[in-house]
């Protein structure tokens, strides 16, 4: 397993190492030792989500808040998708920072998202399942959602505007400085 540390502290790529043959493949997607040894955190994942979607539809950005708040083992199982991790640590060098990175079932990448950010992805293939690891339940009153196009993020997303399908939910999700004033109330 190879670990790349993001621009974005505590962010890590991970690119496991697959074993092929003719039959097909073989890799370890998650072994919590090997995941402390080579990153020094031994999370407790206590949920694992799957979502299947279309080619063109951007899904978040979405967080969960204060107690309920997520770090997130990211990657695909078919397709490809542009994965979106955004620091919103009030205290981070890397505030309001964000990264981009393709995850594929062909590259087989995974993306560590630590506690205190918004995650969102972009599916680039006909179709994608993704899938992730949690390490806390999901609690609806702590979700919280930024607008994919923020202007102070500024995220490049990899298709035109006009391919992009989202959810209602999500067209209507607040702008940074929203979110980051209803977090100030809450002392995030």
């Amino acid at each position: 397993m190879q670990v790349e540390e993001t621009i974005l502290k505590g962010c890590y790529i991970i690119t496991p190492k697959v074993f092929e043959d003719e039959r097909g493949y073989f890799f370890e997607s998650f072994n919590a030792a090997t995941f402390k040894k080579l990153i020094g955190i031994e999370p407790h994942f206590v949920q694992d989500n799957q979502s299947y979607s279309t080619y063109g539809v951007l899904r978040g950005l979405h967080l969960q808040i204060v107690d309920s708040a997520q770090a997130k083992l990211v990657s695909v199982l078919s397709g490809k998708v542009w994965d979106v991790a955004v620091d919103l640590r009030p205290d981070s060098t890397t505030f309001k920072k964000y990264i981009g990175i393709e995850l594929s079932a062909e590259n087989k990448k995974q993306l560590y998202i630590p506690r205190g950010f918004a995650h969102g992805f972009l599916t680039l293939t006909a179709s994608a399942s993704f899938f992730y690891k949690c390490d806390n339940y999901y609690n609806k009153s702590a979700e919280r959602s930024i607008i994919y196009n923020d202007p102070q993020l500024n995220i490049q997303w990899p298709l035109p505007e006009k391919e992009l399908i989202l959810a209602q939910k999500d067209l209507a999700n607040l702008t940074l400085e929203t979110f980051m004033q209803q977090a100030s109330n809450l002392k995030l």
